[in-house]
This record gives C-alpha cells, structure tokens and sequence, in this order.
C-alpha cells in the first residue's frame, strides 16, 4: 500500500497532486536531472555568489549551530550519524570533532572523493542503493529529500536505518512561507525544475506520525517579509514579523529536529 494517495490539487492542478493523508505536494512538471559537480561549482556560486568550497566558514558555522540543537537531546560520543546528501562532508566533519560516528551518501563522486580525502565516510551513489546492515542514532538530510522522485521508497529506507528512538534532523523548502502563501505565481515562476516534492511542518508531522515519529524542534530558516503579500508582511517593525515567522515556523525554507517514538 503506498503512503501517499494523490489528487489533483484543487487550485493549481497543472502544478501539483496533492497527498488526501498527509497534504504533501508532488509537483507534476519536475523532471530528474544529472547531479555532477556543476552544482556546487556552478548553481550554488549563482545563488549564494560564491562556491560551495568557498563558502565553507559559514556551512561549518550552520553544521555546529545544528548540531548545538542536536546536543540538546542526546550526547554524541558513541552516536552514530548518516546524512544523507553530504556534499564534501563539512557537516559529518564537524560531527565527528564532537564525538559521533558518522557517515555520509554523496551523489557526486567529485564531492564524495573530497570528503573521503579528508578522511571521512562517504558512499558515492544514491541513497536507494546505500546498504548499510546497522541501524543510526541520527540520520539527517539537509535539503536534499524533495530531490527524490520516489518518496514512498525514501521513506521506507530512512526508517528501516533509524533506531527505534532515533532522530532525523531535516531542512526542507516550505510551502508555508511568504512566497507560497501570498505571492504563488513568483513560487512557480522560480520552483526548481529538480524538486518533485513540497512539504511544509504541518504536512511533514502527518507523514511522521505514520511512522510514529513527531516533531520536536522546529524553525524557519529564513525571514523575508519583503516577499510577503499579506498581512504578515504589512507590520512596520519587522522585530514583529521574524517573532511571527518563528511562532508559527513561517517560511520559504525550514528545519525540523524529529524523534521515533519507542
């Protein structure tokens, strides 16, 4: 039985299915694309003006500010860690400093060899065909879930790798954020082609608790009141816009920490 039952959405229905269980959003014109190096060497420079290499300072700084929140939960030493989507491994890198046993899932062989370079890891291929006989205290996927076309498959390999108390660390685009909300034609007009999947915190706590697991952390990762049509984005102090956004975790992009229920 899949997890997922699907409709065409009653609004934007040449856009997106959406899941009648959990509101999960399948966007219908995503297409797959070759993950090679370009990405990082060339997507990533587009969007952020500058490499992924070159901007390493600041994705060790978001890798401790993470695991900070990780920490809060459970001591690392001794804790085995996957992510999944690794890139280079500055992530895993800064989790291993602390103590867990970590490993990683690197579509790309240029990144995957980096990381392994340094001493980490790194299985090169997609994470449909990483075997792995032991079960993780942690798995984490940063912005790499909505790349999967076959999310049923996804979901039944993360879980049957998670330990029955385990975590799982995500940070997805959301649709419950300025630009969907309010502005739905500049969300189309700029989704990613390679995207086949759009959840928001409330659609991802429904699919979670399918498999017994619930949130217990979450946040926006962004705030850009600028973007927001409505009244959210009509306060003059925007002090009141980011508390708002992060009461209600409102935002284009978010994380959520979450945990198997024993």
């Amino acid at each position: 039985m899949s997890l997922f039952e699907l409709q065409p959405h009653p609004v934007y229905p040449q856009e997106y299915d959406i899941c009648l269980k959990t509101g999960v959003h399948f966007y219908k014109k995503a297409i797959s694309r070759d993950y090679s190096s370009s990405y990082f060497l060339e997507e990533f420079e587009a969007q952020y003006k500058k490499t992924y290499y070159e901007d390493e300072e600041n994705l060790r700084k978001m890798a401790r500010r993470r695991l900070s929140i990780l920490k809060q939960h459970l001591k690392p030493y001794g804790k085995r860690l996957l992510e999944i989507g690794c890139a280079t491994g500055f992530f895993l890198s800064e989790a291993k400093k602390i103590g867990f046993d970590v490993c990683g899932v690197e579509i790309s062989k240029t990144e995957a060899e980096y990381g392994r370079e340094s001493g980490l890891n790194i299985f090169n291929g997609s994470f449909l065909e990483y075997c792995e006989n032991k079960n993780f205290d942690v798995i984490c996927a940063f912005f790499v879930l909505e790349h999967f076309s076959n999310q049923d498959k996804v979901w039944e390999k993360i879980f049957s790798l998670l330990k029955e108390d385990g975590f799982l660390f995500f940070a997805l685009p959301s649709l419950y954020g300025p630009t969907f909300q309010t502005n739905p034609s500049e969300w189309f007009q700029t989704h990613p082609k390679d995207h086949f999947v759009d959840y928001d915190p409330k659609s991802l706590a429904k699919l979670l608790s399918f498999f017994q697991t619930k949130i217990i952390w979450k946040y926006p990762m962004s705030y850009h009141a600028y973007r927001d049509k409505g009244w959210k984005g009509s306060f003059p102090f925007k002090y009141f816009y980011k508390s708002i956004s992060n009461f209600l975790c409102y935002g284009d992009t978010f994380e959520a920490l979450c945990k198997k229920l024993k």
